[in-house]
């Protein structure tokens, strides 16, 4: 026989009698069949083909060679373990076939897979066992896990002590007690129903407050007849509690909160000199006021280029512009006081002032 042959055989020997939780998969057996009828017909010689077919399925069969947890593998995994086992597995089978390895050299490369994926499920069932089997410290809690034995899933009940001790809850008078009854494990386990919160009087009284999904119970501006004990049970489909809650409620006297007075911003500023959050600049608003600056100046700039652009091509025109109207102002100027066209419409300047003929003035005689 083949030497890859007898190694392939030796390791399915050397495997426990146990069935393998990875074949309990549907996707593994698919890619088990696909493998025998697609891959190994065009890889691997024909003569061989049913000899190695057969070692890989029972070496996947037994897929646990878990020396250093043979005394404690209780032959169970949760849905959570198998997932991450069977991914594991289907990823170093595809590896394998994109390769394309043929004859001797697939069935050494498979073999060592099958060795290196045993190992991975070892540390898979020890992470399992050590942290997630089980996980309640109280109460009863049903976990589902899956038997390797027989591929069923079934609940299996973790029981421990339903008292999960008492809670002191210390309150201010005129605040909102909670009462919180909800354990880390709650939501991971199976077959729980409703969560019950009573309030205890004596030993044989109490009085249910709240029965529903919701794990927490509010009271609001509690009084000091509100201290006291509080019981929280989460119920099963099974009989009795999953875990039971005490709690021991103090009411404290109510808070007495101290007004600090304001200081007087306005006097401050004043005094100092300083400024007051209102008049100082926003960062949000530098931006805008610095954009607001550059349009005045451009627009100032446009105005400034364009009159100078005028000037300079026009020159002839302005001047005679000014000269005109330097002309006309000069023409419209007042004469003593009184405008030029004024004298020129006055009666007295129309008049004929009589001249004086020039002769010797005769002087009377005296009688």
């Amino acid at each position: 026989m083949d030497p890859q042959l007898l190694l392939v055989g030796a390791l399915a020997g050397c495997l426990l009698s146990a069935r393998s939780c990875v074949i309990c998969d549907r996707r593994v057996l698919a890619a088990l069949d696909s493998l025998d009828k697609e891959y190994l017909p065009t890889h691997l010689a024909p003569e061989r083909h049913r000899e190695v077919m057969e070692m890989i399925r029972q070496t996947v069969r037994n897929f646990r060679d878990l020396p250093y947890l043979e005394d404690t593998f209780m032959g169970v995994i949760d849905e959570a373990t198998m997932e991450t086992s069977v991914l594991s597995f289907l990823r170093s089978v595809r590896l394998i076939r994109n390769s394309g390895v043929t004859d001797d050299t697939f069935v050494k490369e498979f073999s060592w897979m099958l060795t290196l994926e045993k190992a991975a499920f070892q540390g898979y069932v020890a992470w399992f066992q050590r942290k997630d089997f089980c996980p309640n410290k109280c109460g009863t809690m049903l976990q589902l896990l899956i038997w390797c034995s027989n591929c069923k899933k079934q609940l299996h009940a973790c029981r421990k002590s339903r008292d999960c001790g008492v809670r002191q809850i210390n309150v201010h008078e005129k605040e909102d007690m909670i009462l919180d009854c909800e354990l880390n494990w709650h939501k991971f386990s199976q077959g729980l129903t409703n969560y019950s919160f009573y309030r205890v009087w004596g030993s044989n009284s109490e009085t249910l407050l709240y029965k529903g999904g919701r794990p927490t119970l509010t009271q609001r501006l509690v009084m000091p007849e509100d201290a006291g004990n509080y019981r929280c049970e989460l119920g099963t489909v099974r009989s009795g509690p999953a875990t039971v809650i005490h709690f021991q409620v103090t009411v404290l006297p109510e808070r007495v909160i101290e007004e600090i007075p304001k200081p007087n911003i306005g006097i401050q500023n004043q005094r100092f000199g300083s400024l007051s959050r209102s008049d100082c600049p926003k960062p949000e608003n530098e931006p805008r006021s610095f954009l607001l600056k550059m349009l005045t100046w451009g627009f100032v700039f446009l105005i400034m280029g364009f009159t100078t652009a005028v000037l300079c091509f026009r020159y002839g025109t302005v001047m005679d512009s000014i000269k005109s109207w330097l002309r006309t102002d000069k023409s419209a100027a007042p004469h003593d006081g009184v405008p030029e066209s004024r004298l020129s419409q006055s009666p007295l300047s129309q008049r004929q002032v009589p001249r004086v003929p020039k002769e010797k003035a005769t002087v009377p005689r005296g009688k």
